[in-house]
């Protein structure tokens, strides 16, 4: 049986809205954008487990506090059965290289001053790993390995000077560096041009054989996950609304807002029509969502009981979970 290499429990993470110095003062209750709102999975070892939904659903938010980049209000997360929100900062310093993050903005995650030589051996010096000779081997090795080449040529680029796939390479290379049993992908290929997208995520499934690599895949893009996860959940509002085996989601989607995200899929037949199951209106505020189910409001399918009672998350069988009234009503 294959063991779990991370598991969220019960995770929250509220932000308090930030206001004025007078409204502060005569506010009589903080408000918070509820980002995460208890949530609960696992991620087994060595699968690709894809996290999906519309900006703003608290996908990001996630990733930063399985990494614990963000503390969490409430809840936990354990990496291979320890509780890594009570480790101190020391501790900490230790699970860093076994969990790296590929973050959305490869040029914003580059220091711009930084060769890129520099930037993706700079971890090792901090972990004391080698000394700077070994710190250039080891970099020109895992160059080679994500096809950031010619290696011996691009080690003294500074980000501005390579392209975008180029830099895309060099963040995956810098997660890679340590050699890390974890990757938080954080829409990995989001920046880049369409004409590479295909190689990355090959390269990625080829890093992740080699390197026996664990990856949460953080997408918007339902497209892209079909062909690399193994296993998706899909947020709405800091909830998570379905959750299952790749197969089964795509095949049998039960609940009406992966129907909805589903229907947006483009087909590669161009006499194709399918019907677009948008939904109406816009997302409500994350500081005061919707009572009952949160999606309701939007939901064609919508009952009495949604705006009133909020669903659990249920297993429909073959571990196929899903929050909505309309399965159990």
């Amino acid at each position: 049986m294959v063991k779990n290499l991370i598991e969220v429990r019960n995770l929250k993470k509220y932000f308090p809205v930030q206001k004025g110095f007078v409204e502060t003062l005569l506010a009589k209750k903080i408000d918070y954008i509820k980002a995460v709102d208890d949530i609960s999975f696992n991620i087994r070892k060595g699968e690709v487990f894809g996290l999906a939904g519309e900006s703003g659903s608290g996908k990001t938010t996630t990733g930063r506090l399985i990494l614990r980049l963000t503390e969490p209000t409430e809840g936990k997360v354990f990496f291979n059965n320890t509780d890594i929100s009570l480790l101190s900062s020391n501790e900490m310093r230790g699970f860093r290289k076994r969990m790296q993050i590929i973050f959305q903005d490869p040029y914003a995650s580059l220091n711009p001053r930084m060769k890129i030589g520099d930037s993706i051996g700079h971890s090792l010096l901090i972990h004391k790993i080698c000394n700077e000779d070994e710190k250039r081997k080891k970099v020109l090795s895992i160059m080679e390995k994500v096809e950031l080449t010619p290696n011996n040529v691009l080690y003294g680029k500074y980000p501005h000077q390579l392209s975008g796939g180029q830099r895309q390479r060099a963040v995956i290379a810098r997660a890679l560096i340590l050699q890390p049993e974890l990757i938080v992908a954080d829409e990995p290929i989001a920046m880049t041009d369409v004409s590479v997208r295909a190689t990355l995520l090959k390269l990625m499934m080829d890093l992740k054989n080699e390197f026996d690599l664990t990856y949460l895949f953080i997408t918007h893009d339902l497209a892209t996950t079909k062909y690399i996860c193994d296993r998706i959940a899909i947020m709405y509002l800091g909830k998570i609304f379905e959750m299952g085996k790749i197969y089964d989601v795509y095949s049998n989607p039960k609940h009406p807002y992966t129907t909805a995200l589903l229907s947006a899929v483009p087909v590669p037949d161009p006499k194709a029509r399918r019907k677009h199951l948008i939904p109406r209106g816009e997302i409500p505020s994350p500081i005061n969502p919707p009572t009952g189910c949160r999606f309701h409001p939007r939901c064609p399918k919508a009952m009495d009981i949604c705006s009133k009672k909020e669903p659990e998350l249920i297993d429909t069988g073959n571990n196929h979970l899903v929050a909505c009234h309309l399965k159990y009503h």
